[in-house]
């Protein structure tokens, strides 16, 4: 049996006037899988992933989204809508001299490899995505809204149910920044936590953002809580804060202020935005801003997709940083029974049950 080198390195890639920094693992003509992180993270939100497909024979790739790490900062808000960021990554798979990928995606990162399905299905071989699912945040506020587990945010009280940080972007923005650069290591510290089963059925706190006054209570910058290395080590956060004290918030926060555009996007996509390739959706069943395993959040996405697998775990948001293995075994498992084309070696041909 064949091994491979699982070594991580670091690279940069020029495309025009973008450039993207990015890690990759593995043989350099193992198939490609690209892991496109969210919010405000990194690509070494990956860490757990990239070896672990590299190890089967991928070469795996994840980029420094713009605004974040090594890549390209603009000073626009409207530079982070996802038209932009799903050129940017067209651009990195021409870089790396493919014409497909399977695409992995989580958080804001999600969206993005939805709209390269729907966008650019002839680039994808499959796509997965962990805890935003389709047809839902990519299609803009007014659409999201929708969504909104009434039974959980009663309209009267909750407007804008878990959304409620989104609205708070849309109002504060120049403060929202200000109170996560003022401290970015305690922000990172604050936000990167395991999910816990107690918060089931409640609404949880990105409902209450306005009312407390913006991030962290209406604090100037984000309390020194510890740390909880079950999701990321010392070192982990440290080069998260380096990086976002290096490049600033403003182009993450950035992302949530497209609305509209997003939208508009979303209207232009091929086959009227119906997904024929292989999808997987992995939903967290203790991430309550992201809920999908009792609220109607991934309703649209089983309507909209011909070949869909949904798996659940027992995690939080940060899923690929506190349960790896068992983001590894679901993504392995999907590649190898559905995506059987692509898998390095002999490939599988039954027919994949979903759970």
């Amino acid at each position: 049996m064949a091994t491979f080198n699982t070594a991580i390195s670091s690279h940069q890639l020029q495309t025009g006037d973008h450039t993207t920094g990015y890690l990759a693992a593995g043989p350099e003509d193992g198939p490609l899988i690209i892991f496109v992180h969210g919010w405000p993270e990194l690509s070494i939100s990956w860490r757990h992933q990239l070896p672990a497909m590299a190890a089967l024979g991928f070469r795996a790739v994840a980029p420094d989204m713009r605004g974040y790490g090594r890549s390209t900062v603009y000073p626009q808000l409207s530079d982070y809508q996802q038209r932009f960021l799903v050129r940017d990554l067209v651009g990195l798979l021409d870089g790396l001299g493919a014409d497909r990928a399977v695409w992995v995606g989580h958080d804001w990162g999600s969206p993005v490899v939805w709209n390269m399905a729907s966008h650019h299905p002839e680039r994808c071989h499959a796509v997965a995505n962990l805890c935003v699912p389709y047809w839902s945040i990519e299609r803009g506020w007014d659409h999201l809204l929708t969504l909104v587990d009434r039974e959980v945010y009663p309209i009267g009280e909750y407007p804008d149910g878990q959304w409620d940080y989104m609205r708070y972007y849309e109002e504060s923005f120049e403060r929202a920044t200000a109170v996560m650069d003022a401290n970015p290591y305690n922000a990172v510290k604050a936000l990167f936590r395991r999910g816990r089963p107690s918060g089931q059925n409640k609404p949880t706190g990105t409902a209450l953002t306005r009312r407390q006054g913006g991030w962290f209570g209406g604090a100037d910058q984000a309390p020194d809580l510890e740390a909880d290395h079950d999701v990321v080590s010392e070192e982990d956060l440290r080069i998260y804060a380096d990086a976002l004290t290096t490049n600033g918030f403003f182009g993450p926060n950035a992302y949530y202020r497209n609305h509209q555009a997003n939208a508009a996007y979303a209207e232009e996509a091929a086959n009227g935005g119906e997904l024929e390739l292989p999808v997987l959706f992995i939903g967290a069943r203790y991430d309550y801003t992201c809920e999908t395993v009792r609220s109607p959040l991934a309703a649209p996405m089983r309507q909209h997709c011909g070949d869909l697998t949904e798996h659940i775990i027992d995690s939080g948001h940060w899923m690929a940083q506190e349960r790896p293995a068992e983001l590894n075994a679901a993504l392995a498992a999907w590649l190898y029974t559905r995506v059987g084309s692509v898998w390095p070696g002999p490939a599988y041909h039954g027919k994949a049950r979903s759970s």
